[in-house]
């Protein structure tokens, strides 16, 4: 199976709107990009959005922009810093790439391109000199253990590779650190809303 990697064109917006429905059914409607949204980010930054493409089908997206950051007070929402999808919030000179979105086509995991979708987002990261990559993270596994875990207990867990979270393991694996909680973040049942807020460091950046 031969997996390219191309930057986001507009023929692609309609499957990836597709795309977000088939891989986020437990998120509020509210909270799924159509396809005006992605064809804002052709507009806007198309470098920051990376398409996965099997045969030439869509099977993947890893989506984002350059912002500013302050993690001494980080709590946000993801429709606010997403710009309710349309990523205008893109500030070319921004110090930190934002994660707005990561997903694979539920029939295409495990065969490695979340990794290399990661490994995009960290190219262009380094190509720009940027600190590093900042986004909001779901906890799709939580829901297994809500009676029993607080959402902190279960990240320490995961953390401590005790539980195994399909989306926060992967990005711990991937070279992510959790930097704290987000309350509210996104309307997804699986989690009660919460969200962890993750960061990867530039091992390259060089301050100017």
């Amino acid at each position: 199976m031969a997996v390219e990697i191309v930057n986001i064109r507009p023929e692609f917006a309609e499957a990836l709107e597709e795309l977000q429905r088939v891989c986020y059914p437990t998120l509020g409607s509210e909270e799924l990009m159509r396809a005006e949204h992605f064809l804002s980010h052709c507009r806007i930054f198309p470098e920051g959005d990376f398409v996965a493409l099997v045969d030439g089908k869509v099977v993947g997206l890893g989506s984002g922009f350059f912002t500013d950051f302050d993690f001494d007070s980080p709590q946000h929402t993801f429709q606010e810093i997403i710009a309710g999808g349309y990523y205008t919030n893109h500030d070319p000179e921004g110090p930190y790439y934002y994660g707005g979105d990561i997903s694979v086509h539920p029939d295409y995991r495990g065969r490695g391109i979340g990794r290399r979708l990661y490994e995009a987002r960290k190219d262009l990261v380094r190509r720009y000199n940027r600190k590093g990559i900042v986004a909001g993270g779901l906890l799709p596994g939580y829901a297994r253990y809500k009676g029993q875990l607080s959402v902190q207990e279960y990240v320490d867990r995961v953390v401590a590779g005790e539980i195994f979270d399909p989306t926060l393991s992967f990005q711990l694996r991937n070279g992510f650190v959790v930097k704290g909680l987000l309350q509210n973040y996104i309307q997804d049942q699986a989690s009660d809303n919460w969200s962890t807020l993750i960061f990867w460091p530039n091992p390259d950046y060089r301050a100017s």
